[in-house]
């Protein structure tokens, strides 16, 4: 056991002497880097030095703090810039899943990651428009010399058509869902919405596979044209349903049913509105038929065209009455 002397509290003269000295001072045991000999390093400084310090410190939390408050407004072209924020490799990814959809597999949370972009959805309503537009031109084109009687002019108004359609949809639909969830999160306070902007992502992405759809839809072929578009649209509205479900499924079976007959009612229309308006030919162009010779009434004279078709007061002609007074006269010959 060790001796009481060495228990004891030993008082360190220079210590001493220096808090004597500063009084403001203050020691620091640092136990981990102790000398055998056990000195007891002392801190000696001035309160100014300190205070100094500590406002360097507040300052710069202060202005880390700021920073991260200051948000551009939505009227500044840095907050949307975020939004376009991805690169190649994430967009392929997020096309990728949308074409390949599969239960219990959410889109937003395996493909967006709480990170949904405008970027893709963007270009894809713009390509998807402007293939539209394209290929019912050709559509129209290559009936026309199948059928010279289809009479074909170029159409550039189905590009404003297909992008003003396009763009309402991907835009005014994920509106109107977003609103009907977050109204019914009030219902059911269970029910957890996703953003408008994740919502908004989903639709954009969902609509890729129509686009080498409509490109296929240059086959002249109904049946493979429609099979085509029925696997198309099993796939998109398979796509949003599976994302839509874990949101819905916390409602009643009624709303969740109604909702989601809607989504994939409305995925229908639009689909089908693309087929009949964008790749239906023109009916032929009406040719007159020929002009027919018709009968005119016997009050209608016709101008004269010889001396001898002169009409007289009793309705015959000169030559007719040449004719009639001719003959008699003439002698009848005998063999």
């Amino acid at each position: 056991m060790a001796a009481a002397d060495e228990l004891a509290f030993h008082e360190f003269e220079e210590a001493t002497n220096l808090l004597a000295e500063t009084p403001e001072a203050a020691t620091t045991s640092r136990s981990e880097q102790l000398t055998p000999q056990g000195h007891v390093a002392v801190a000696v400084g001035s309160g100014d030095s300190y205070g100094a310090e500590d406002e360097v410190e507040e300052s710069d939390k202060t202005a880390l703090l700021q920073e991260e408050k200051q948000q551009p407004g939505f009227w500044t072209f840095g907050y949307y810039q975020s939004f376009f924020d991805v690169d190649t490799w994430q967009v392929l990814d997020r096309i990728r899943g949308s074409l390949l959809p599969r239960p219990g597999h959410n889109f937003v949370r395996h493909r967006l990651r709480n990170r949904p972009d405008l970027y893709g959805p963007f270009w894809i309503c713009a390509t998807l428009a402007f293939v539209l537009a394209i290929t019912g031109n050709l559509t129209l084109l290559l009936a026309q010399r199948r059928d010279p009687s289809i009479h074909y002019s170029p159409q550039f108004h189905k590009v404003t058509v297909a992008g003003v359609t396009i763009y309402c949809y991907a835009w005014l639909v994920p509106l109107a869902l977003w609103g009907f969830l977050r109204w019914r999160q009030g219902v059911q306070e269970r029910l957890g919405p996703y953003t408008f902007l994740e919502t908004v992502c989903v639709y954009g992405y969902s609509l890729f596979v129509f686009i080498p759809t409509v490109v296929l839809w240059l086959i002249p072929v109904p049946w493979l044209q429609w099979l085509f578009g029925v696997l198309a649209l099993a796939l998109s509205a398979a796509g949003l349903v599976f994302t839509l479900w874990p949101v819905v499924r916390e409602d009643t079976r009624l709303a969740a049913a109604v909702l989601l007959s809607v989504v994939v009612l409305l995925h229908a229309l639009l689909a089908l509105g693309c087929k009949f308006y964008f790749f239906q030919p023109l009916p032929p162009a009406h040719v007159a038929p020929p002009p027919r010779a018709t009968a005119l009434p016997p009050s209608i004279l016709l101008p004269p065209t010889s001396p001898w078709s002169v009409a007289t007061p009793d309705g015959r002609s000169l030559q007719a009455q040449h004719e009639r007074t001719l003959l008699p006269a003439l002698p009848t010959l005998r063999p």
